[in-house]
């Protein structure tokens, strides 16, 4: 259940914590799914089980690469970004030109906060003459948290013409337009996220957000039902319903 209590923060806290953790992948879908995984998703036991088995691995060999940027993915999961970070900053320094590894290290620095340096790592990783459409999509999520709406659609944008048809790429221009409170748009680019190949369960919950802010409570409650027990359906309802209070936005709604 989401537990956010400013609409602007509640966006920026889907941005971090749905969206951009799913992005390690272009380069890393040739050798595989390493890249793909998204443990944020897991139930909170297997998320804990998941972490445990990868930090027994990573200390049994932390020179192994692929096993940091999935023992990093664990700890985000796990609301532990700095020790994610801090894992990540030592594989870099065996494998300084690893693009992978710099993308998930400025993803852990954009989960703590430290969007400034995220954007120096994304900028020192992208090569102009051939993009990283997921280290785009790093540097547009740290945009948007320091605000920087319009340049961070610029960046989504042109990921979506490196690598079209990814949900991760429509999402958070969806979650972006929300920040700005534009939900029609972030409808929009939500809807078309969900139909696309990387769609997760989280995309579709922030679209139930978008469609229950907008005042179709049963559209949004059955997007959620698809999603979640029941007990979390009516939570998320409640929850959609205090935002609506907090935000005055009850009178812009027709037939309330």
């Amino acid at each position: 259940m989401l537990r956010v209590v400013a609409t602007n923060r509640t966006w920026r806290m889907l941005l971090l914590a749905g969206v951009a953790a799913l992005a390690l992948s272009a380069c890393a879908s040739n050798r595989g799914q390493l890249g793909a995984t998204d443990y944020s998703s897991l139930p909170a036991e297997q998320r804990q089980q998941t972490l445990a088995e990868l930090t027994g691995r990573y200390k049994s060999n932390p020179r192994d690469r692929d096993t940091v940027i999935l023992y990093a993915a664990a700890l985000r999961a796990a609301g532990q970004p700095q020790q994610a970070a801090a894992a990540l900053e030592q594989a870099i320094g065996l494998y300084p030109n690893d693009v992978e590894l710099s993308v998930a290290y400025a993803k852990a620095l954009v989960s703590m906060g430290s969007f400034e340096q995220s954007v120096a790592v994304i900028d020192r990783t992208l090569r102009p003459d051939a993009p990283d459409w997921n280290a785009l999509l790093v540097k547009g999520a740290a945009f948007d948290q320091m605000g920087r709406n319009a340049e961070a659609r610029a960046l989504y944008a042109q990921a979506a013409t490196v690598a079209p048809g990814e949900a991760a790429i429509e999402a958070n221009m969806g979650l972006s337009y929300a920040m700005t409170s534009d939900l029609a748009s972030a409808e929009q680019h939500l809807r078309r996220a969900v139909q696309m190949r990387g769609a997760t369960s989280q995309t579709r919950q922030n679209l139930a957000l978008v469609v229950g802010l907008q005042g179709r409570f049963d559209e949004a409650r059955a997007i959620y039902a698809a999603e979640l027990p029941p007990e979390q359906v009516e939570a998320n309802m409640t929850y959609v319903r205090a935002m609506l209070t907090q935000q005055n936005r009850w009178d812009l709604i027709p037939n309330g």
